[in-house]
């Protein structure tokens, strides 16, 4: 017998099936995954650590 695995939506905290149905997986609907890009887009979110660049030469940096 295996149990299912489930997670919990990083936006929401419902309970997800991780199966190949479930398409937003770790989300439990498109919604959530929206929320949650809007959130790292606005940096909401971020990856801790030091920037790689000096205060204030991080703007424009593709297009030098």
């Amino acid at each position: 017998m295996s149990s299912q695995l489930t997670v919990k939506c990083p936006t929401c905290q419902r309970s997800v099936p991780w199966t190949a149905e479930q398409l937003f997986k770790p989300f439990c609907s498109e919604r959530c995954r929206m929320i949650d890009l809007g959130e790292w887009v606005m940096e909401e979110k971020r990856i801790a650590g030091e920037s790689l660049l000096p205060d204030g030469d991080n703007e424009d940096v593709f297009f030098q």
